[in-house]
């Protein structure tokens, strides 16, 4: 029973919450948190599915407990770097990037009642603290590239979900339905633009000079697709009783922690020929 208080415990000793300062109590109601969100069928179940130290870890950071904050320098510090320059694909910026990040990680504003804000509270353990680093980073570059370059299509959430999967946390049976019937749904040419995109690496100039259009054509076409992407995929977890913040979350974790196939369900198509043979006009 998720009510019983040795079930709470072991819980807490496996999360090694202690030594970060977090007790029982605090680390319960932690869970009971999370598990509130996704309101799952089995709560035990769903609870023995966190990555339990890294919730504990990163909860305990952002309460400002200093030792927790030592362990995830060391882990993290540098990995982050590498990571952000990786996504900017420029080391000084994305050095910029990770030091933004560490701003708000470690959160240097404070709610009415004075307590720290922390995006690090946001984090939910249902994939690994380290992909959710990554997604967050990419997606304040994503805010950054859309402020300065407004007619772009750049989506993280489908250029992660590009990424191969691997091996991480089990992903809710629901978003991998509501995903794989999403990418179903679409035209084949247009997820083939979104291979050409976020598979190939291709530029927008590149794909527009293969449909004879405009850079701006395929700019718009992108941000339309991979917009309404999106809502189909909530609308497909809502669909399967997922609330609409649940949903709105599960689309928040790391695909690379995920099982998903996005990649096979992108290039489904290609085996019928060339993509400027297939391609249409936007």
């Amino acid at each position: 029973m998720s009510d019983c208080p040795s079930y709470f415990a072991g819980l807490y000793e496996e999360s090694g919450g202690r030594g970060f300062g977090l007790t029982l109590a605090s680390f319960a109601a932690i869970l009971l948190e999370v598990s509130g969100r996704y309101l799952p069928e089995d709560v035990a179940a769903f609870h023995r599915g966190l990555r339990l130290e890294d919730l504990a870890l990163a909860r305990a950071c952002a309460a400002g407990n200093e030792a927790a904050w030592e362990c995830f320098l060391k882990r993290y510090r540098a990995k982050l770097y590498d990571a952000a320059a990786a996504i900017a694909r420029d080391e000084s910026v994305g050095r910029e990037l990770a030091d933004s990040l560490y701003t708000d990680l470690f959160g240097t504003r404070q709610a009415a009642g004075g307590q720290r804000i922390s995006k690090l509270a946001s984090y939910t353990g249902r994939g690994s603290l380290e992909g959710w680093l990554r997604t967050v980073l990419a997606q304040e570059y994503v805010n950054r590239y859309r402020s300065q370059h407004r007619t772009a299509a750049f989506d993280e959430s489908v250029q992660l979900a590009a990424a191969p999967a691997s091996d991480g946390a089990a992903v809710d049976p629901r978003l991998e339905q509501a995903t794989g019937e999403a990418l179903a749904e679409l035209p084949a040419a247009d997820r083939l633009i979104l291979a050409a995109y976020y598979l190939d690496g291709r530029t927008l100039a590149a794909i527009a000079h293969m449909h004879g259009v405009h850079e701006s054509t395929i700019s718009r076409r992108l941000d339309r697709l991979t917009a309404a992407l999106r809502k189909r995929i909530v609308r497909g977890l809502r669909q399967r009783g997922m609330s609409a913040r649940a949903a709105e979350e599960a689309l928040e974790a790391d695909v690379r922690d995920l099982g998903l196939d996005v990649r096979g369900s992108l290039l489904q198509e290609r085996g019928a020929g060339a993509f400027h043979e297939r391609g249409g006009h936007g």
